[in-house]
């Protein structure tokens, strides 16, 4: 099992070039399989965790997020990004401390997001959301500096998809020290395009949580560097469970099983 600083130190120079998929596991099962199909790097998915857990997406309190996410942290061989919403504090002092005590869960990467967790007002005033990124940034150095930080706007899934409002902010972030900008949301070959370039030299991670067209090399070829899916591995799963359980209520039909997979080829999965 590597270090925490071997996993972050790796978890930094798979942004520093090529593009790589980074898949979202939601338990330690979902990591143990991910990882040994190859995966270099993972991420936490709050919306997939918080429906484990009997949640809609933002009901997970702190505490409970923290232990999941060094749980899974600890579980996996490779790095393991944290998606830590909008800090779990809307002044910047409470997301710092928020910040430090993810840090200290052994996370190589966390994401601030600059949701407000109103739909009538969803977006943070610019000033207001820049000073929580720098305090995050701050929050992370002081404890060592070695957590990549990830600057995320939401305008494209909150109802507010402005580009040039989206990367007036993502330059603020990167300006504050984020590492790497995210926008998750934009999914057009212009739009993506736009924004690696706007931000570049920093990578870009594109959420692609539905299916596209764009490839994995399409997406390399736009200049993207981590592509996540978000809760869409977790809603998959939901997907084939609800599809199954249907069929038993409405048809009486036990059908659905025939597209489950075997459990000695899950285990196999898990070794």
């Amino acid at each position: 099992m590597p270090t925490t600083a071997e996993k972050r130190a790796a978890f930094r120079r798979l942004h520093e070039s090529g593009c790589f998929v980074i898949p979202n596991p939601w338990d330690i099962g979902t990591v143990k399989y991910l990882q040994n199909m190859g995966f270099k790097a993972l991420a936490t998915t709050s919306a997939g965790f918080a429906w484990s857990r009997g949640h809609a997406d933002g009901a997970v309190e702190r505490d409970e997020m923290l232990a999941h996410i060094a749980e899974l942290s600890a579980a996996a061989d490779v790095p393991m990004n944290a998606d830590f919403e909008g800090g779990y504090a809307h002044e910047p002092a409470g997301v710092a401390e928020s910040v430090r005590l993810c840090v200290a869960t052994g996370v190589s990467g966390l994401s601030i997001e600059d949701f407000t967790g109103d739909r009538e007002k969803p977006l943070y005033d610019f000033d207001t959301a820049v000073a929580r990124v720098k305090a995050a940034r701050q929050a992370i150095d002081k404890a060592g500096g070695d957590v990549l930080l990830t600057g995320r706007s939401e305008g494209f899934i909150r109802n507010r998809p402005d580009m040039e409002e989206t990367i007036r902010r993502l330059k603020a972030y990167a300006a504050a020290g984020a590492d790497c900008l995210y926008s998750p949301g934009i999914s057009t070959r212009e739009q993506i395009s736009t924004v690696v370039k706007a931000v570049a030299p920093k990578p870009v991670n594109l959420l692609v949580g539905s299916p596209i067209e764009l490839t994995v090399a399409d997406i390399t070829a736009l200049g993207v560097r981590r592509i996540s899916v978000g809760g869409a591995l977790a809603r998959a799963a939901w997907g084939g469970t609800m599809r199954t359980i249907k069929q038993i209520v409405e048809a009486g039909s036990f059908k659905g099983f025939a597209d489950a997979a075997p459990g000695a080829e899950i285990v196999k999965g898990l070794k």
